[in-house]
């Protein structure tokens, strides 16, 4: 699913990896979902790593995530191109913070799942309606100021938090275990991608309906690997599924890095 208003990444001299003319984050293709799964999957399986297996806590684990998402923002907003590890690194900052904030809320707040994701349905509005009234435009394709660019990362964050909570109140709350509510959350994808297929529907709207629902997919994907078989699980465990989901997320961007030093850069 691609966002570009002037079509296609290489229509308009970028590529797979997001290295439009001047644009600092991913362009939006094929891989970059592929990547997105993998880090928002990544970003459940490393933040209950860090919350549950080393028993760190959700409070602590969302200070230490947060502090590291903040440390790999302020290089990303630093930088002056695009760099794809520096991007995803960030993208899995926020997947792993997103997971410890979003059990702190429903947790250790006691806020419960509904509760807290309409708490950050709230906060994703507010932070979009706030980057809509500044800049104009939501649109992702062409990213380069500051000011810009800060908005998206909040809304990133705020998606992925978002997310996860949506995901663990399918595959818990509501009932339908881990495997079920994947397929749920597969099939608001699924409608997502034909909404943009069959129909002129803003491309940065349904950019972030995508966004938001990779997240719970994600949610639901770690919850099945990494949780035991007894409770509706793969048995995988968190620390075997984190590095096998690591080392095909760096793959991916390997790959796709090649690729767009084989491309002409159309300039």
């Amino acid at each position: 699913m691609e966002t570009s208003h002037s079509g296609p990444a290489s229509r308009a001299g970028g590529s797979s990896c997001g290295l439009a003319r001047g644009n600092k984050v991913a362009d939006v293709t094929l891989p970059f979902w592929v990547m997105k799964v993998c880090a928002t999957t990544l970003g459940e399986t490393g933040g209950d790593f860090v919350s549950m297996t080393l028993n760190v806590g959700y409070a602590a684990s969302s200070l230490i995530l947060i502090g590291v998402f903040l440390a790999a923002l302020g290089v990303q907003l630093r930088s002056r191109r695009f760099h794809p590890f520096l991007y995803w690194a960030v993208i899995l900052a926020t997947s792993t913070a997103g997971t410890t904030i979003s059990d702190f809320m429903d947790r250790t707040l006691s806020l419960g799942y509904a509760t807290g994701s309409a708490i950050l349905v709230a906060v994703l509005a507010a932070s979009l309606a706030v980057w809509r009234l500044s800049n104009g435009s939501l649109a992702v394709d062409h990213i380069r100021d500051p000011k810009a660019e800060t908005f998206y990362w909040m809304a990133i964050l705020a998606s992925n938090t978002l997310g996860t909570a949506l995901g663990d109140f399918l595959a818990d709350s509501s009932g339908l275990g881990y495997a079920t509510g994947n397929i749920v959350v597969s099939g608001g994808l699924a409608a997502v991608v034909l909404v943009y297929l069959l129909t002129p529907v803003s491309r940065s709207a349904l950019f972030w309906a995508a966004f938001v629902l990779t997240r719970p997919f994600g949610a639901t994907m770690g919850d099945l690997l990494t949780k035991a078989p007894q409770q509706g699980g793969l048995g995988f465990g968190t620390k075997g599924s984190s590095i096998a989901l690591l080392s095909i997320l760096v793959l991916v961007i390997v790959a796709t890095g090649q690729a767009s030093r084989r491309e002409p850069s159309g300039e």
